[in-house]
């Protein structure tokens, strides 16, 4: 059987992710949001709260794992997507927001172990 390819697993990975948090009570205001800064994997709602939250998958853990990823140049584009975001959906535009990872690694067994951060970064 052939392996899954790395944008399929990302994506499985977005769902899995929504899945989640969906079951935590956040809603979906958009997902794969695209503008010229970037793309938010999500954008949810929590409460009265906007989240902007990346989601990473890593299947081996050997070059950091999934949270090691978000670096600073990683952490400005979403600031920056998210910042757009809010011009474009004025709605939102006065609420307030934080930026959330979901961070999916497979295990040794082929299970995937996710980790839910709660205002992973400040903008």
């Amino acid at each position: 059987m052939p392996e899954r390819s790395s944008a399929q697993s990302g994506k499985d990975a977005e769902l899995q992710a929504l899945n989640y948090l969906q079951q935590q009570g956040l809603r979906l205001l958009a997902q794969n949001w695209l503008c010229k800064r970037g793309e938010l994997d999500l954008v949810m709602l929590d409460g009265d709260t906007v989240v902007f939250v990346e989601v990473r998958y890593r299947k081996h853990a050997q070059w950091g794992g999934a949270l090691a990823s978000i670096d600073g140049r990683k952490r400005q584009k979403l600031i920056l997507a998210a910042q757009f975001f809010l011009l474009k959906e004025h709605r939102w535009s006065d609420a307030p927001c934080r930026f959330d990872v979901v961070a999916i690694e497979s295990t040794p067994s082929g299970k995937a172990d996710l980790n839910w951060l709660k205002s992973a970064f400040d903008s």
